[in-house]
């Protein structure tokens, strides 16, 4: 049976050095790592993972708590992209990934409250913030390592990685006042959620500061769900005096609204413009292509892993709240057309 000592013989140093390539500890230098990872697979070695567990009091495991209700994730583009980046980075920091969910508030912070007391792992990333958010309170209680994906202000010195939705939602709905646009509303998510909030707000920033009316009519609440969207267009488009472009909190939503427009007899850009965020690849592919902000989807969830790594290794932060940049992704669905019907 191959031991640690074995190896640290054949790649010329200690033991302590192999458990500590083992452990992936960031002072082990990559041309060190190479060789006594390759002599390791040489020679079939595999860590005994439970008593390192006991000896390292560490899981080398990080737990992803999902959104609630969890449905939304596997009918969203955008969290299948973040869990990419931040699968990738923990893959190549030598960590496992653990996902869990819970259908209510209670069961959320009892389900985090078993990882967080029973050790089960090392941290913890969540990928979606609301206001007041309990399990925050919890682990910055618990001084657990986490790392929030979005933005706390009950804790604003919880690490954090998000974009600037305010600025990005001002660039939305200012495009489309360079459009022409007098009339525009805004198809939200949940309002508790704060990606919501600060978007509504880039919003109706971008409205004032143009001084156009910031309509309560025009504004509806939903899920991050295209049947959002597409209920959003029975209300809207039944107004007597409606809107004549829209600022769609999530590309998926806007399939729901592009898909109830049609179901009305409104074209898009003819009759109402529209300008969404995430930028997934079917946005491009949408009849007609969306105009999307690119919130940088994969860098969120890689850099979120990223730094939660860092802060599990006792690595001091250089950056407690990191932003991302957005850009935006100008397509047919937001151009005024020449034959535009008001």
């Amino acid at each position: 049976m191959v031991t640690i000592k074995d190896i640290a013989r054949i790649a010329g140093v200690s033991p302590s050095t192999v458990s500590r390539v083992v452990s992936n500890h960031p002072r082990i230098s990559l041309d060190t790592s190479r060789k006594v990872k390759k002599i390791m697979d040489e020679l079939g070695y595999h860590p005994n993972v439970m008593a390192k567990s006991l000896v390292s009091k560490t899981t080398n495991t990080l737990a992803i708590l999902l959104p609630r209700p969890a449905e939304e994730l596997f009918q969203n583009f955008f969290f299948g992209e973040l869990l990419r980046g931040i699968l990738t980075q923990a893959n190549r920091a030598g960590y496992d990934m653990l996902m869990t969910t819970a259908t209510s508030e209670h069961d959320e912070i009892e389900t985090v409250s078993r990882l967080v007391r029973g050790r089960r792992v090392d941290g913890v990333i969540l990928i979606s913030s609301r206001i007041n958010d309990p399990i925050v309170a919890f682990l910055v209680q618990q001084a657990f390592p986490f790392v929030l994906i979005g933005r706390s202000d009950s804790y604003p010195d919880a690490l954090s990685v998000d974009n600037d939705n305010k600025q990005a939602a001002f660039d939305a709905t200012q495009h489309l006042i360079s459009q022409g646009h007098e009339r525009i509303g805004f198809v939200s998510g949940p309002i508790n959620l704060t990606v919501s909030g600060d978007r509504l707000s880039g919003y109706s920033s971008a409205l004032e500061a143009a001084g156009l009316p910031v309509r309560p009519d025009w504004i509806v609440e939903g899920e991050f769900l295209q049947e959002s969207g597409y209920r959003a267009m029975s209300l809207i488009m039944s107004l007597p005096e409606r809107p004549t472009a829209l600022v769609v909190i999530d590309d998926v939503v806007a399939f729901g609204v592009l898909r109830g427009l049609n179901e009305l007899g409104y074209s898009v850009p003819d009759d109402i413009s529209l300008v969404s965020f995430n930028n997934i690849a079917l946005s491009e592919l949408a009849t007609p292509p969306i105009s999307s902000i690119d919130i940088g989807t994969y860098q969120l969830g890689y850099i979120a892993a990223q730094t939660l790594v860092r802060a599990v290794n006792d690595e001091p932060a250089h950056q407690k709240q990191i932003i991302i940049p957005h850009r935006l992704m100008i397509r047919e669905s937001s151009l005024m057309t020449t034959n535009k019907r008001g």
